[in-house]
C-alpha cells in the first residue's frame, strides 16, 4: 500500500506520518499496512462523530476489522490498546474510559 498524507484525508491538524512513526518507534511498534489502516479508520470515524465515546469507537473498529478478527486482532497490532494506543498514533483524543490510571490502557 503506497501511503501518503493524502490517504489520511481526515487527519487532525498538525498530524503527520512522521510523528506517528516516531511515537510507534518509542512504543516499540513496527508500523505495517494494518497499523495505517487502523489510523485511517480512527481518523475517519472521528471526523464523522462529534463526541465519540469508548463503546462507539470499539464497536466501529470491531465491525471495520471483523474479517481480520476485530478487536482481538487490533490488540495484537497495538498492545497498549487499539483505541488508546491507536488514538495516540492517529493524533486523536483518547475517549474517556479507554485508560484507567490505576491499571493502564483497557481499550
Amino acid at each position: 500500500m503506497g501511503l501518503s498524507n493524502e490517504y489520511f484525508r481526515n487527519a487532525p491538524d498538525g498530524w503527520s506520518m512522521e510523528n506517528t512513526e516516531a511515537i510507534a518507534k518509542a512504543d516499540g511498534i513496527s508500523m505495517s499496512d494494518d497499523h495505517w489502516q487502523l489510523i485511517n479508520a480512527l481518523q475517519e470515524y472521528y471526523s464523522k462523530v462529534e463526541h465519540p465515546n469508548l463503546r462507539q469507537v470499539k464497536d466501529a473498529l470491531n465491525e471495520k476489522f471483523h474479517a481480520q478478527g476485530g478487536i482481538k486482532f487490533l490488540h495484537r497490532l497495538v498492545p497498549s490498546g487499539p483505541i488508546a494506543g491507536g488514538c495516540k498514533l492517529a493524533g486523536l483524543e483518547v475517549p474517556a474510559g479507554a485508560i484507567d490510571k490505576s491499571f493502564g490502557s483497557v481499550a
